[in-house]
């Protein structure tokens, strides 16, 4: 079950700021993940859940298109002005790692057109599992994989894996049919996570979509209280660029 005490400054984590939050501004919630692991789906289930009670706002980030964005205002969980799309033109871990001037451009307007926002997500572009936030960018982040991508995914490890402030095992009803033991995955990720939560998701679980609703309303008042320090999961990875985008 995962947890949502607030974040504090410990020994274990030498990247991250030795400063509290921002909470006089909404808080920035990172979506990042491979391609195909469902970040769309879990910004679309977190507003569903959450708009009724809580001012949201969505960026998304892709090269060329604002395909996600245009999958999101489909699905009506929002007003569709408040779901705008960053197209990065470049590899997209570049724009919410190195450069993350467009993201933040995109999110102080939104922060400016709606000035009672509670949570601003930002979506990664997808790729492969080297990309994370820059702390500059969002105050916390979810990385997301899911159980068609093997289950031998989450002890291979990863910044974001290892050191994102929530993991997300996603599409865990699709486990018997891709021959994936749901319970060892989630403690091979709690093996490489140490004491970090690690969220085993499936939008036919209820009592799942309760813990992950649960975890972002405490991640929420942390940030509202100042308590959340905004961590840094490490440099990104080299990578290749002849993967897919």
């Amino acid at each position: 079950m995962p947890e949502h005490a607030p974040h504090h400054e410990d020994s274990h984590h030498p990247g991250q700021h030795g400063q509290h939050g921002h909470p006089d501004r909404p808080l920035r919630l990172g979506v990042c993940g491979p391609v195909g692991t469902g970040k769309s789906s879990l910004i679309a289930l977190l507003c569903r859940e959450l708009a009724a009670t809580l001012e949201l706002a969505v960026i998304t980030n892709d090269i060329y298109t604002d395909e996600d964005a245009r999958f999101l205002r489909s699905a009506g969980v929002l007003e569709a002005e408040r779901i705008r799309a960053v197209e990065t033109g470049a590899c997209p871990h570049t724009a919410i790692r190195d450069d993350i001037s467009a993201n933040l451009l995109a999110i102080e307007e939104l922060e400016e057109d709606y000035d009672d926002l509670d949570v601003v997500l930002v979506e990664s572009g997808g790729d492969n599992l080297t990309a994370t936030f820059s702390p500059a960018l969002v105050d916390a982040q979810i990385f997301v994989l899911d159980v068609a991508g093997g289950g031998d995914v989450a002890r291979k490890g990863g910044p974001g894996i290892e050191r994102a402030d929530l993991l997300v095992v996603n599409k865990t009803d699709l486990a018997p049919y891709v021959g994936v033991d749901v319970p060892r995955m989630i403690g091979d990720a709690r093996a490489v996570r140490a004491a970090r939560p690690v969220l085993g998701l499936s939008r036919t679980d209820r009592a799942s979509v309760e813990e992950l609703i649960t975890w972002v309303t405490g991640i929420l008042a942390s940030h509202r209280t100042g308590a959340l320090i905004p961590r840094d999961p490490g440099p990104m990875a080299r990578h290749s660029h002849a993967h897919q985008h």
